[in-house]
């Protein structure tokens, strides 16, 4: 049974602000949950924590406060019946605060825990134990580029190998189409470039956006209008089918996908493992997906455990998804990586048990802002 939950916060200071059309991440949170079952066995799950500014620490402890005494005695060998399980009992405790997300990133990070746990126990890598045939790498794309330091940033992530390039824009349309045009000048022929709106337009401008850039070959356009726009409004923007459009991070519940399946408008879908779901609930959008002949590329931006949890997912599911990683400087990220993790554009797993977290390096400890722990 687990015994003890313990959720640690941190935050990293960011040489310059992470700028996206909706608002600016002016240091790098994360929120680390760590399980730990009655026979000794554990495993790290992280619970999305960027926005709001303040989310991080409500996020630990909401964990601790309110949702602990749910999971303290649990069984810690069923990982999908436990999410099920308090995706239940805490639907109301959601609905009386309106607080969908917060308890959902919270139910997310404790399954990738859980998760982690049974497969370190099994002994297993998390990618064998949900698929034995997975492979042992995944290729990635650069993302977290803003668009006016397209040019600097694409090479940075050139030089480690990196050949696809996702470029954040919708915050001036003349500026990001002029400075996509000078980056797809110079794009080598190997090379892929893909663009993440960030929710920032109305559906008229995002088709104004789409005619322009048609000439582009732009391989996807990541929600250029709200994640909850009317149906017709996505239809409207599909029709054009270049540049084919991306979505999902902000898509949650099993209904919330199958429903975006089944429109038919995305072809690229981007569950996020920290903000809904977990490995529970993503593994099987990932199989729903790859299955209905869309790609699946997992969304993530925040630290080392939810990249690990996101690349075994995509190993798992197989397709030819991208890894997503951003190219900004993140300790709370890159600290918690194998050395040769990511090697000539591929994320190499590791080929330890579970996740491959065994701790947390001692070189984070200046960042962190807040423990909490609960136990049986």
């Amino acid at each position: 049974m687990i015994e003890h939950i313990q959720i640690r916060v941190f935050r990293a200071p960011t040489p310059r602000p992470v700028a996206t059309s909706f608002g600016i991440m002016r240091d790098r949170p994360a929120v680390f949950v760590r399980l730990t079952a009655n026979d000794g066995a554990f495993g790290w799950g992280e619970v999305f924590a960027n926005w709001p500014a303040a989310g991080a620490e409500h996020r630990a402890n909401l964990l601790i406060q309110d949702i602990a005494p749910l999971v303290l005695g649990q069984p810690s060998d069923d990982p999908a019946g436990l999410w099920h399980r308090l995706t239940r009992q805490t639907h109301i405790r959601a609905l009386q605060c309106g607080e969908w997300g917060p308890f959902a990133q919270v139910l997310a990070g404790l399954d990738t825990a859980c998760h982690d746990l049974a497969a370190r126990r099994a002994g297993l890598p998390l990618t064998q134990s949900l698929n034995p045939d997975a492979a042992k790498s995944v290729p990635v794309y650069a993302s977290g580029i803003k668009i006016t330091e397209a040019e600097v940033e694409v090479d940075k992530a050139r030089t480690q190998g990196i050949t696809a390039f996702k470029l954040k824009i919708g915050f001036d349309m003349e500026t990001d189409l002029a400075a996509l045009k000078t980056v797809k000048a110079d794009l080598k022929d190997n090379e892929r470039l893909f663009t993440d709106a960030n929710q920032a337009w109305d559906a008229a401008t995002a088709r104004h956006f789409m005619e322009a850039a048609q000439d582009l070959g732009l391989g996807w356009l990541e929600e250029p209008i709200a994640a909850d726009a009317p149906k017709t409004d996505w239809a409207s923007l599909a029709v054009l089918k270049a540049p084919p459009l991306a979505g999902g991070e902000n898509i949650t519940g099993t209904d919330g996908f199958e429903t975006a399946i089944a429109n038919g408008h995305l072809s690229y879908i981007q569950p996020d493992v920290a903000k809904w779901g977990g490995v529970t609930g993503c593994f099987d959008a990932a199989q729903k997906i790859t299955q209905a002949g869309r790609t699946y590329c997992p969304h993530f931006l925040g630290g080392g455990v939810g990249l690990l949890a996101s690349a075994h997912l995509l190993a798992a599911a197989g397709g030819d998804g991208l890894l997503e990683l951003d190219i900004n400087a993140n300790p709370l990220r890159d600290n918690l990586l194998p050395e040769g993790t990511l090697h000539r554009g591929t994320f190499h797993l590791p080929d330890a048990p579970g996740l491959g977290v065994e701790t947390l390096p001692d070189s984070l400890s200046k960042f962190e802002t807040l423990t909490l722990e609960a136990k049986a």
